[in-house]
Formats: C-alpha cells, sequence, structure tokens
C-alpha cells in the first residue's frame, strides 16, 4: 500500500529498486529515518519485527495516533474540515506554539460569561477548556491537516488548492491495520541502530540528503552524516543507505558498497518531463542476492527481446 501522507524525499519512486536489494532473511526491519514510511507501508508484512523512527515528533504522533487511535483521530479531523489560508496559519501556529490559543480562550469565556447565565456558563465552560487544550490527537490531526493542505508537503506554505480532508479518511483506515504490529519510535538514529543492534538486523537509512538539509523541520548538520557514516560502519547487522549521488557521500562511504541509481524528478516533472534524479545506493552486504533469486525471461536464443521464452534463474 502506499504512505497515508506525501513527504518530502519519499520514495515511492525508487522503493522497488530498494525492495530487489534487501537481504532474503531479515529478522527486524528497521526504518531510522522513517518520513512518510513509504517503504515501510509497501513493504509485504512478514515475521520479522518492524520498527519506524523519525527524529520528528508530530510525524511519530501522527502514526502513532493512526495506529492506536483511529477513531478519536477521525473524529477530529472530521470536525469543521475547512481549507483556506487563515485555516492553515491556524494550525501552523498551533503546532509551533501551543500556548497561542490563549488570547482566543481568554476572550471566549468572557463572552460566555457575559450573555450566559451562570448555570449554562458552568456547563460550556469545560467544554471550553478542553477544545482550547492540546492532546496528542488534536496534535496529530493538526499536522495531518497541514501537511495536506500545504505546497508539496512541506507544512510551510498553502497550497492554494481545494482539498476536502475526508477523502482521505479511508487511508487511515488502512494506515492502522498496516501498522498494528509497527513499533513506531521517536529517537536520535545512533540511539535508535544502538537499541535495536543484532545480528540479524536490517536497518534501511533514508537520511536528510546532504547540501538538502534545509527542507527537514529536524536539524540535521554535517557532522551528522559523518556521525551516521560512523554508527553504520560499527553495526553488526545488515544496512542500505539511500543518498544524493555526489562526490562527498561517494567519498564519505568509500569502503563500502555503492551503486548509482536514478527515478524521475517529481518537482521537476512539472517543467521538464522525464528529468531524473541521480542517487545512490549504499550497503555493507551483497544487494545482488535477491536479484539473483528472481527469475529471469530467457528466449531460445538466450535473451529476452520477445517471442517463445522460458523462465530460468539467472
Amino acid at each position: 500500500m502506499n504512505s497515508i501522507i506525501s513527504w518530502i524525499g519519499g520514495k515511492k519512486a525508487l522503493r522497488d529498486q530498494i525492495y530487489q536489494r534487501m537481504p532474503i532473511q531479515i529478522g527486524r526491519y528497521v526504518e531510522v529515518f522513517g518520513g512518510g514510511g513509504w517503504v515501510l507501508f509497501g513493504r509485504r508484512p512478514d515475521s520479522a519485527m518492524e520498527v519506524y523512527n523519525d527524529f520528528n515528533a508530530n510525524l511519530v504522533n501522527l502514526f502513532r495516533c493512526v495506529r492506536d487511535r483511529p477513531f478519536a483521530l477521525l473524529k477530529e479531523l472530521n470536525f469543521l474540515p475547512l481549507n483556506g489560508r487563515d485555516e492553515f496559519g491556524v494550525l501552523k501556529r498551533y503546532l509551533e506554539k501551543e500556548e497561542f490559543t490563549s488570547p482566543y480562550l481568554k476572550e471566549e469565556l468572557e463572552i460566555a460569561e457575559r450573555y450566559l447565565a451562570p448555570p449554562e456558563y458552568e456547563e460550556i465552560k469545560p467544554i471550553l477548556l478542553e477544545n482550547a487544550t492540546m492532546n496528542d490527537v488534536k496534535r496529530a490531526a493538526a499536522f495531518y491537516k497541514l501537511v495536506r493542505l500545504s505546497y508539496g508537503s512541506g507544512c510551510t506554505s498553502y497550497g492554494c488548492q481545494p482539498f476536502d480532508i475526508r477523502k482521505t479518511f479511508h487511508l487511515l483506515w488502512e494506515g492502522s491495520r498496516r501498522l498494528r504490529d509497527t513499533v513506531i519510535e521517536n529517537k536520535d538514529f545512533e540511539a535508535l541502530i544502538r537499541q535495536y543492534e543484532r545480528d540479524d538486523a536490517f536497518y534501511y537509512c533514508d537520511p536528510p540528503y546532504y547540501q538538502t538539509e534545509g527542507h527537514y523541520a529536524v536539524a540535521f548538520g554535517l557532522e551528522d552524516h559523518y556521525r551516521l557514516r560512523d554508527t553504520l560502519a560499527s553495526c553488526k547487522g545488515k544496512w542500505l543507505v539511500s543518498y544524493n549521488d555526489c562526490a562527498f557521500i561517494r567519498e564519505l562511504y568509500h569502503d563500502f558498497q555503492i551503486e548509482a541509481v536514478s527515478r524521475l524528478s517529481n518537482l521537476a516533472q512539472r517543467y521538464d518531463g522525464g528529468c531524473e534524479y541521480a542517487e545512490v545506493l549504499i550497503a555493507n552486504y551483497d544487494t545482488s542476492e535477491k536479484l539473483r533469486e528472481l527469475p529471469v525471461q530467457m528466449n531460445l536464443f538466450g535473451s529476452s527481446d520477445a517471442g517463445l521464452f522460458c523462465y530460468a534463474k539467472a
């Protein structure tokens, strides 16, 4: 299945190539920089333990609420499902500064006390206080709307497009079922890798790409690229990292297997159809082991052009 959200750096266009290069035997599947979870959601559930992690607390809270509290989340999303620049600004401030509702709450309480009889005021006061209090579900709903209403899912600017959030409710139900046995973490990547370290663990890492770190809400500096390399170098298990193809990354991981791959560039498609984005897949194991197990189409003359064919192992 697809992810419940689009996300910066999502791996929808590359995930088939990633699946083909995963180890055949996996005891623990760990997504270290989970993001939108495109690789996780598209992966067929098996007997392996699954771990989703991201350092973005709002993202992790959304996934936890989708998994554990889908009824409450859908109820919250269905309340005043507006779509406009003003609401986008309110949601953004709501997530950036929790106490921003204080002036509005004070004004509403004063109006209610002035125009309502004391029994009615005492009845509505706790309702107003509850609506002004941020909890996990309210925060998840606000963040989900912000992602859906923003330009390029970047959560920074309004997308200026009509959108009914209720049309996505089926995705949240599917996501809840898919995540039911998935461990969801909110840890620094080094702490996470150390925690789940074992010989049969497999880590898929999709860190912020080099020199594109400013597009992400969570800081990831130059020292973090080095720290990730050093952490992975000492791993007992297997790992696969996706990065942008550049001289710095190739030099940083020159001791490991590096394979150049490409995908369609989602943003560039609007201006240059067919434009591709160069990436690399880096691993500490032989990534061709699964490919060698796949059936290869062959014809009578040993090629795979067309005509009469049979299937054989490569």
